[in-house]
């Protein structure tokens, strides 16, 4: 699939694709299915294609196995009509940094890795015992943490998260954790601004609304156009990780609440309380 980038400004003044309020259709399941078994049989094929390419360098590593992600956005394109259109990649800065991005759906997770590249996500560790996705998983150098460990797992984040920005890989974060249903907010982990504040590398935020399409914890996909803003570089010299985190989300979820509106969505739910300091 080839998804059509536009200008910042261009994308804030319109309302992307609208998924209708359309019921839950015979047809709609047919396509969400068969998207499901190709991507069941794209796993399997790549999962071995990971194993081999383990001795690569990390960067033709990263190519090989994420043709996974490419064409699995292809495949859901063609069975389910669901696309994207990102805006603001001008602000994406020329060497890597800190991307926090809004967790509501699986899409993000295979969309991202097409734009910023090479890259290492923080995950959870189970998501590495997965057969056969667990270990393409594995071999793009995961920061594979347990959050329930807490400060350990802030300090992973920390010191894994600095090795592989000075390896030249932009770390990709999920301050929430977890995918969020769409209207509703949840409290943002302060690691990912942690590690700017301690590198002085900026932080890189990323809103979309992928949720209204590809709920989480959902077999369905509905057909529309999901839409991705990248937003400007924060940079942390001088400030706070908490300053930074509260910018960080202050942003993100203006920025998803419009597209929801633009998109004839809900509004969000009250705010959450703040985040303790040591959660990641």
């Amino acid at each position: 699939m080839s998804p059509r980038a536009v200008d910042g400004d261009e994308a804030a003044g319109k309302g992307g694709h609208r998924p209708g309020r359309r019921p839950v259709t015979a047809g709609l399941i047919l396509r969400s299915a068969l998207f499901g078994v190709g991507q069941v049989v794209l796993t399997v094929v790549f999962a071995t294609v990971a194993v081999l390419a383990i001795p690569l360098p990390y960067r033709l590593r990263f190519h090989a196995i994420t043709r996974w992600n490419a064409i699995n956005l292809w495949w859901l394109g063609v069975t389910c009509g669901l696309r994207h259109e990102v805006s603001g990649l001008e602000n994406a800065p020329d060497r890597p940094c800190i991307v926090l991005c809004k967790h509501q759906s699986a899409w993000e997770t295979l969309a991202l890795a097409g734009y910023f590249v090479p890259q290492a996500w923080v995950v959870k560790r189970e998501l590495l015992r997965i057969p056969f996705f667990g270990w393409g998983l594995a071999a793009l150098r995961p920061i594979a943490i347990d959050r329930a460990a807490g400060k350990d797992a802030l300090a992973q984040v920390l010191e894994q998260g600095r090795q592989r920005l000075d390896d030249g890989l932009w770390v990709v974060i999920f301050p929430e954790g977890t995918r969020t249903a769409p209207g509703v907010r949840r409290r943002y982990r302060i690691g990912g601004a942690r590690l700017a504040a301690e590198t002085g590398v900026p932080v890189l935020p990323i809103a979309h609304n992928s949720g209204d399409y590809w709920p989480r914890h959902s077999f369905l996909k509905r057909p529309g156009t999901i839409r991705m803003i990248v937003g400007k570089p924060i940079d942390p010299a001088g400030r706070s990780a908490t300053e930074i985190n509260c910018e960080v989300e202050e942003w993100i979820e203006a920025t998803v609440a419009r597209l929801r509106a633009e998109a004839g969505f809900a509004p969000y739910d009250a705010p959450p309380p703040p985040a303790p300091e040591d959660a990641t």
